[in-house]
């Protein structure tokens, strides 16, 4: 006879909610499982216990006050000893103390409720920079009010092209779902603003600077209106004239291109200081500018332009020079002729020795990029946004986001209809995000509204691949890299194309190459591919299309605090084969690899690789796999380990360009102080004895991420 259970349970914020028995069996089992390592002993106890507390849960006599969820944590452990699996018991204390000590983090974090159960990583991240707070900067909204709020804002706009309210009432809660199940997150900026008085949604900006102080001005006066709401700005410096050259109203002396980006990088360093986060540049100098290789050294050092990215703006003339080992000429901007010559070779070798030891600078290979330019006839594109994942016409913004790969997979198989689902809905997602959008600029509503650009990209990559076996470093990864994207691709344009239907082609439409086909897009670029720091870490996914930094390490977040973390998926595998074991996690954590650990199995190795296990090669083919079907760029780091050599740099520069990469980075390890990811030799002892923090995050060493 089934016993008589109470229909509520109250928990611990005074709320009411169902009674659900399944979470109490769900409870026993994790204890068991890791306890005794074992899936059908763990069954059977948790059979035995869970009939064994409902019992006891059946014989409580109602009262006003109602059934407590702390009452039944309380008899779980009481039956778990009474049947003499102590052991168990103790892993379900623990799993109390550690839940509790979780709630605790929260609240202290100013989160008193997390309905969509969170890491502490995330909601460290969404306290800091995400979450609305009031007049006394208190947090006054859950993470899921957040996306509530997102999805209410951004869904409103559907009225502009159909009046139904259910029409709009549908894509809020599709977009909600979306984003509560983090299956897909847009770019910080949306997180942040959209529903609020700011309201400025994008997270990438090209302004163009050209060769005056009236325009120079004007661009750090714009830079610094976007930096205020959480946009990253990219500059090519290309059009100043170089150090020295004369100036025709004074008869003086130039300053040149780098002096003017210090006071660039100067005025993002005082306007982060009352903002929720860094402020972000790209810096741009074309590879024949006189000033070039100041431009090279300009971090070497360590002191200046933190809060630029620097990349050498390469052409194909430099590329055939370099070939063939003859120089280039060295051209003034403002007379438009050769100054100088100097070999290819020379400015090559000083960019991938600056390279390697500070990470800058990066390459963009702007002809490459204006090959694919969509709209050429409005001008050729010379700036990228910060990380350089989406080269932008002067004035032009993009909002971004991603899809998480990891939940589309089930039963190591991708789920081909929900991620069509998840590109549809976050194509439509994005385009109301520019209707939806309250631009920092009008030059830049008008040029974005005209071409309506956007970014739909992924995330979560490494996870797909682990959950379906595939390794990183292995033929079929890259495989099934070009297919998901080119799907995703393929999806994109039908959607768009779909929307151009009902909502109209981008104004521009006629003066694009797209014109020619016959298909009408709503958008003139549909995808990115973003390195997704901050959303990552949200979601508790991989970050972009990178492979995993390690299985156990350090990241340092924006207040200077180190948070430590640990594969959910890694620990997982560990317990199911009964490996599991904390000295063996410390171990992990101070070597940032399990490629030299013999006590792991040679196929968990395979799967479980990380950054440094794998070829730079290989890196760079899973970057080019994934740009074959991305029509703006690729956000990628080919993360390095600390022996690696000049060669090796100057080696994935020249392949990156020859696999027809649009840029590339790389980072080598520990080159410097301050990194975002670190590999801890000294592990602190709580770590070392009992402290998880479960966030599957991953990326790049060096920069800051707006995403």
């Amino acid at each position: 006879m089934n016993p008589t259970l109470p229909e509520k349970i109250k928990k611990r914020n005074g709320s009411t909610v169902p009674f659900d028995s399944k979470k109490i069996e769900n409870a026993i089992y994790s204890a068991a499982l890791e306890t005794l390592q074992d899936k059908a002993e763990a069954e059977k106890v948790t059979k035995r216990v869970t009939k064994k507390v409902l019992e006891k849960i059946a014989e409580l006599p109602l009262t006003d006050q109602g059934l407590h969820v702390e009452s039944v944590q309380d008899m779980v452990e009481d039956v778990l000893m009474e049947t003499g699996h102590h052991l168990t018991a103790k892993r379900y204390i623990l799993y109390r103390k550690e839940h509790a000590e979780i709630r605790e983090t929260k609240s202290f974090c100013g989160i008193q409720q997390d309905e969509l159960k969170l890491s502490i990583n995330a909601i460290h991240v969404l306290k800091e920079r995400y979450l609305l707070r009031d007049n006394n900067r208190k947090v006054i909204e859950t993470p899921g009010e957040m996306f509530r709020r997102v999805a209410k804002a951004v869904s409103k706009v559907e009225g502009k092209f159909q009046a139904e309210s259910s029409v709009i009432e549908e894509a809020e809660n599709r977009f909600y779902k979306m984003m509560a199940n983090l299956e897909f997150l847009p770019n910080s900026p949306t997180l942040m603003n959209a529903g609020t008085q700011l309201g400025q949604l994008s997270a990438c900006f090209v302004i163009p600077v050209e060769d005056s102080i009236d325009s120079i001005f004007e661009a750090l006066k714009n830079m610094a209106k976007i930096h205020q709401t959480g946009g990253g700005t990219g500059f090519n410096f290309s059009h100043i004239r170089p150090n020295g050259d004369l100036v025709n109203s004074t008869k003086g002396r130039a300053s040149g291109p780098v002096s003017f980006m210090g006071i660039f990088d100067k005025a993002t360093q005082i306007i982060v200081q009352g903002g929720k986060r860094r402020g972000a540049n790209m810096g741009i100098l074309r590879c024949d500018h006189p000033d070039i290789l100041e431009f090279i050294e300009a971090k070497i050092d360590g002191k200046n332009f933190s809060n630029f990215n620097l990349s050498v703006g390469i052409t194909d003339d430099f590329m055939d020079a370099l070939k063939k080992g003859k120089s280039i000429g060295l051209v003034n901007p403002r007379s438009e002729k050769a100054e100088r010559f100097v070999n290819a070779q020379t400015i090559f070798d000083l960019i991938v020795t600056a390279a390697w030891k500070t990470g800058d600078p990066g390459l963009i290979f702007l002809d490459r990029i204006n090959q694919h330019n969509p709209t050429p006839d409005l001008g050729m594109i010379e700036a990228t946004n910060p990380c350089g994942e989406l080269p932008l016409l002067p004035y032009e913004s993009c909002n971004l986001a991603s899809i998480n790969l990891g939940k589309v997979v089930r039963n190591a198989k991708i789920d081909w209809d929900k991620l069509r689902y998840l590109v549809w809905w976050g194509v439509r997602f994005l385009d109301d995000v520019i209707e939806a959008n309250r631009f920092p600029l009008p030059q830049v509503e008008e040029m974005t509204k005209a071409n309506r650009k956007i970014g739909l990209g992924v995330m979560g990559f490494a996870d797909m691949l682990i959950s379906m076996g595939v390794p990183y470093s292995s033929k079929k990864g890259v495989d099934l890299a070009e297919n998901v994207m080119k799907f995703i691709r393929q999806e994109s344009i039908r959607a768009s194309s779909e929307m151009a239907e009902t909502r109209g082609a981008f104004p521009n439409y006629g003066k694009s190459v797209h014109a020619s086909s016959g298909v009408k897009l709503r958008n003139a670029t549909l995808n990115t591919i973003a390195p997704t720091g901050s959303i990552s870490i949200i979601a508790g996914c991989s970050s972009g299309i990178e492979p995993l930094f390690a299985l156990a390490f350090a990241r340092q977040v924006l207040t200077g605090s180190k948070l430590f973390e640990t594969n959910r998926f890694f620990e997982k595998v560990l317990q199911e084969r009964r490996l599991y074991d904390n000295a063996l996690m410390v171990e992990v954590a101070r070597r940032g690899s399990i490629q030299g650990i013999e006590e792991i199995p040679n196929d968990i190795r395979q799967i479980f690789e990380t950054a440094f296990d794998i070829l730079p090669e290989q890196h760079l083919k899973i970057q080019a796999a994934f740009q074959k079907y991305t029509d703006n760029s690729v956000s990628k780091t080919i993360n390095l380990p600390y022996s690696a050599t000049i060669e090796d740099v100057k080696t994935i520069y020249l392949t990156a360009h020859r696999m027809g990469c649009k840029g590339i980075t790389v980072y080598r390890y520990g080159c410097k102080k301050g990194q975002t990811l670190s590999i801890e030799d000294d592990i602190p002892l709580e770590f070392q004895n009992e402290g998880k923090i479960y966030s599957n995050t991953a990326g790049c060493g060096s920069n800051d991420c707006l995403f």
